[in-house]
């Protein structure tokens, strides 16, 4: 597993060069066909959604998109989704669960759109409606952080039956800028507050929050993106084969449990 610090996977998951849905879909599924809008507002190019096929399995796949250029990333509104894009999530992931498909969902966001135009279109609401909406989802969902897995805007999508992370990937309640920025008033503290938030991928396993870490051949998905696709496949085969078999009653209460015993308190 990769020994470096968060502050360096934080950095390595924001390259360029780094493999994105775009690249793993066409590798890891047999076919897929784009489905678009959430038949409210409108279609958000910050999460992808539609139908594909992995070793046979019909599945519906849901995406945070993270543009590989410039102009993708201004498409994808950088990989942070607003109202309309958790919407047609929620939308296909009821489609899913009427006709009886698991939910597959990549996550790869720094946040959610935070715009004044989100906030009008009810961001909050629709994030709030995703995550209680797939608690009670009658058909398997498996989450694979592919990157950044920021905020809300990831939980979103990371409600599910089994989480994997790749090695390097993040997954954090808020972005270690946001933190910051928050906690000391200075953004610039920001390498401080990656390496104290405990948000890599051993931290998560540790947590109970995620149950599977996606090896990066060569300590990184960029130098060989075809074994990372294949690593990745071989965790979601692996993943649907054991939830499949699971009465839908067990695996509701499984997934309730799951995250109902994440965290500590004390009174």
């Amino acid at each position: 597993m990769s020994e470096l610090t968060a502050w360096e996977r934080q950095l390595l998951v924001r390259e360029k060069t780094r493999p994105t849905v775009n690249d793993y879909i066409p590798l890891i599924f047999d076919e897929f066909y784009e489905l678009h809008g959430d038949r409210l507002y409108g279609d958000d190019a910050a999460i992808m959604g539609g139908i594909g096929r992995i070793d046979d399995q019909p599945v519906t796949i849901l995406a945070e998109v993270k543009g590989r250029d410039l102009n993708e990333n201004k498409k994808t509104n950088f990989a942070m989704p607003h109202p309309e894009g958790y919407r047609k999530a929620l939308r296909l992931a009821k489609q899913a669960e009427k006709f009886h498909r698991p939910v597959v969902c990549f996550i790869d966001t720094p946040g959610a759109f935070c715009g004044i135009e989100a906030e009008e279109r009810g961001q909050g609401e629709a994030i709030a409606r995703n995550i209680m909406e797939f608690m009670r989802l009658k058909t398997p969902v498996i989450s694979v952080v592919l990157g950044e897995g920021g905020s809300g805007g990831a939980l979103a999508l990371g409600v599910c039956d089994k989480l994997g992370m790749l090695e390097n990937a993040l997954y954090s309640v808020i972005s270690p800028r946001g933190c910051a920025s928050i906690l000391w008033k200075d953004a610039s503290r920001e390498h401080e507050a990656c390496d104290v938030l405990h948000i890599t991928a051993e931290d998560m396993v540790k947590f109970g929050v995620a149950e599977g870490i996606i090896e990066e051949p060569n300590g990184s998905a960029e130098h060989d993106v075809y074994k990372t696709a294949e690593n990745i496949k071989d965790f979601l085969v692996d993943s649907l084969k054991e939830n499949l078999r699971k009465d839908i009653d067990i695996l509701l209460e499984q997934r309730y449990t799951k995250f109902r015993k994440i965290g500590e308190f004390t009174e």
